[in-house]
């Protein structure tokens, strides 16, 4: 091999140090890859700008930006606030089977962040039983089609580079429907080995929010749980204030009536949320400023406010703000808003009007923290215009009728012309850690391939290895992979496969279908470590699991996953056409 073809493979193999070394900080190890790539002269401009572009990846981003829509409908908490009942069996099979449903549909990081809530303050069951069965759920799920989970799309980026053309939406549907049968019934037999362990109590910590139920609003008449309210993310009702009376704590069966006020504790950005129940009113509503620019500010000791309730000082003339929400750190607020005394040091957060930052007394009274972009819920039309567009649009694209990249396109400009999202919210929501490590990806299989490595590689694998080896080839790639998902993530673990697997195909002279899907779904098995799917990083901290939890029902899981894996890919996936 030549020089340059050393130097690739030892690109290569410090990548993989890297990865394992910072786990956490995969995009900045693949940026490194890249720039060395480029540095070094190992690929070319036009490789580097086709890899920036390729359509696969262009699609995985557009996927992404158009589901931020369908994150801000009520669609989601629906469907959650269904899926808990007083049978643990049904609440289980119902959870798993909205999860894998969704999860090849959506972004299954999103399914699990909206169903965490729900799951965690239900008043039947712990949520420590539920909480991992929703993570392998959402991964099992989303090997059921092209879009159900990114490493899919990963996969579908480097394949549409290698071969110029992409793989169909339900390539993946035939095992994947294996696997979520298989893996579904080990995973409903290995769920009583998990731990019951009683949720810490979180109602006091976060801000306390007030809100009030207006004459006609839908909420009257109807008990918290039934109204949805114990299944809202990131936000607790801690109490319920009643013809000056204080109802704490709030059971599910407590009907509300009109005029009562009702106080939540919580994240601030979750705040929005609020908006998706008719007469409801959040304090700072009446003002007219709530979908102003939000400041969290500290008050001051000298401050004019101390010693005083929000209702008494005139905050709104004072300021040109009104205050949202409130937090006293070492000491839990009770009752409205309006009537709490203002402290030294208490924490709030403010809509504020187009003359507060000319306004000369605020820096007299206060200390800005920062901004807080507060999550905006739709509803109503663009609610719906979200829901079905999103459906139509992955509609046509699976019957061929239109290409996913050009149907997402269009629905992500129809998105943003309707207002449903705009510009400053996609920008945040770019995920430029993901078009980071695909591109880079992408970019060192070029390298791979200009340095002769995987003609080399081919070469080598074709002369020391036997035609009927070709299985348990499959069979190494598989277990590769997986191995590198448990040390290093999905994502990572399938973008720097895949440029071997291929080689060995080529190797091989077979197709290369078997060996790509193999990574594909080797890269989506993660069950045994917390750290090597996101959406199990997330259940690992919700259900204050231990890492012998994950082992204890991720490995027959994973042994399951891996058998069907194996025997069905060469089937529906032929070597030889």
């Amino acid at each position: 091999m030549s020089f340059s073809a050393y130097l690739t493979l030892a690109i290569f193999f410090m990548t993989i140090i890297g990865l394992v070394r910072f786990q956490s900080r995969s995009s900045t190890v693949f940026g490194a890859t890249l720039l060395s790539l480029v540095a070094l002269g190992l690929v070319s401009t036009e490789q580097l700008l086709s890899s920036m572009a390729n359509p696969g990846l262009v699609t995985l981003v557009l996927l992404i930006l158009c589901s931020f829509a369908l994150e801000k409908t009520r669609l989601l908490r629906v469907i959650a606030s269904k899926v808990i009942v007083s049978s643990y069996q049904s609440t289980w099979f119902r959870l798993f089977g909205v999860t894998t449903i969704c999860s090849a549909l959506l972004n299954n990081t999103a399914v699990v962040a909206t169903l965490l809530s729900p799951i965690r303050n239900n008043p039947h069951h712990f949520s420590s039983k539920l909480l991992l069965p929703l993570s392998y759920a959402a991964i099992l799920g989303g090997t059921l089609t092209l879009i159900g989970t990114s490493t899919n799309l990963i996969v579908n980026s480097l394949y549409i580079d290698a071969q110029g053309q992409s793989l169909s939406f339900f390539s993946f549907t035939a095992v994947g429907a294996f696997l979520v049968v298989g893996c579904g019934f080990v995973l409903w037999f290995c769920s009583r080995w998990l731990p019951e362990i009683i949720q810490k109590d979180t109602d006091s910590k976060g801000y306390f929010l007030d809100a009030k139920v207006i004459a006609g609003s839908e909420l009257i008449g109807r008990s918290v749980e039934q109204n949805g309210l114990r299944h809202l993310e990131s936000l607790f009702l801690v109490e319920v204030v009643r013809d000056g009376h204080l109802i704490s704590p709030v059971a599910p069966s407590e009907v509300l009536q009109e005029g009562d006020r009702l106080i939540f504790c919580g994240d601030i950005a979750k705040m929005m949320q609020l908006g998706q129940f008719s007469g409801l009113e959040l304090f700072a509503d009446k003002n007219g400023l709530l979908k102003s620019n939000l400041t969290e500010v500290v008050v001051k000791q000298e401050s004019v406010l101390v010693g005083k309730s929000i209702k008494i000082c005139g905050f709104r003339a004072l300021f040109d703000a009104a205050v949202v929400a409130i937090r006293r750190d070492g000491e839990e607020v009770s009752g409205k808003l309006g009537e709490v005394e203002i402290k030294a040091g208490d924490f709030l957060v403010l809509a504020v009007g187009e003359d507060y930052r000319t306004r000369r007394n605020i820096s007299k009274n206060f200390i800005t923290v920062s901004g807080v972009e507060p999550e905006i819920r739709i509803n109503g039309f663009k609610a719906w215009l979200s829901v079905g567009g999103f459906v139509l649009t992955i509609g046509l694209a699976a019957t061929g009728i239109i290409g996913m990249l050009e149907g997402l396109l269009l629905f992500l400009g129809l998105l943003v012309f309707s207002e449903c999202v705009n510009v400053n919210e996609l920008m945040r929501r770019f995920p430029a850690d993901i078009w980071l490590i695909v591109s880079s990806a992408i970019l060192l299989s070029h390298a791979l391939v200009n340095s002769g490595v995987v003609e080399a590689l081919g070469i080598w694998v074709n002369a020391s290895t036997d035609q009927n080896h070709v299985y348990l080839a499959l069979i190494l790639v598989y277990i590769a992979t997986w191995l590198m998902t448990e040390l290093i993530t999905n994502n990572a673990a399938a973008a720097l496969m895949f440029p071997i697997a291929y080689s060995i195909a080529l190797g091989f002279g077979v197709d290369i279908l078997p060996f790509v899907m193999t990574v594909a779904f080797a890269a989506s098995g993660s069950f045994i470590s917390p750290y090597g799917y996101q959406t199990n990083l997330m259940v690992f901290n919700a259900g204050q699991y231990r890492l012998q939890d994950f082992v204890k029902v991720g490995l027959p899981v994973s042994l399951v996953y891996a058998v069907i894996v194996i025997i069905t890919v060469p089937i529906f996936f032929p070597f030889y056409k």
